[in-house]
């Protein structure tokens, strides 16, 4: 007769996702994770299959939550600058805590690329995901008048990920929002 599982798979994800995020994959072992997530290696297995599982599965749990509110908080700004700069600044902010654990997106793509397809997918997905929410968001703004008519929407979206995605490998090695911060604005002249 087969055991139920003995453990929230969901908190064990959320919590291996903070391992990985401050660690990294290959300093995280299995033993680390079980210590951490208080169960056995035959229920880490079970449950994921391999370390290899339990990281995608933290992957796209940092994907349905931490990167989904960022997206989400584009949506809540008056105007798009306005918008765009809050969901940077908050990004800054995520990343350099911890003494600048960074992002676990941009980590995972640093460290596990080119050869993990499986992380690809989802450090692409993520990416894509970024870039269509905020070119609707200027999209609209250049609808609005907010920004120039001669922006295309695709390309400053593109644009700004790429940016992002330099400022979260920056807050690794500077871990300090307000030398981080102002950058923002410099990457914000570009909707000029």
């Amino acid at each position: 007769m087969a055991r139920t599982r003995e453990f929230d798979t969901e908190a064990a994800v959320n919590r291996a996702m903070e391992l990985f995020w401050s660690r990294g994959y290959e300093a995280t072992s299995v033993r680390d994770l079980t210590q951490h997530l208080g169960i056995g290696q035959g229920s880490l297995y079970a449950a994921f299959g391999d370390k290899d599982g339990l990281y995608r599965a933290a992957l796209e749990h940092y994907r349905a939550t931490l990167a989904a509110a960022a997206l989400r908080s584009l949506e809540e700004g008056v105007d798009a600058r306005s918008a765009i700069r809050t969901m940077l600044v908050e990004r800054i902010r995520i990343a350099a805590e911890d003494n600048g654990r960074g992002c676990l997106v941009v980590n995972a793509a640093c460290e596990r690329l080119p050869e993990d397809a499986a992380t690809r997918r989802t450090v692409r997905d993520t990416q894509d995901a970024s870039r269509e929410a905020l070119t609707e968001v200027l999209r609209v703004a250049v609808e609005r008048g907010e920004i120039a008519a001669r922006h295309d929407p695709y390309t400053l979206a593109a644009f700004l990920v790429t940016f992002l995605n330099g400022l979260l490998v920056s807050s690794k090695v500077t871990p300090d929002p307000r030398t981080l911060e102002p950058l923002v604005e410099v990457a914000l002249a570009a909707l000029d």
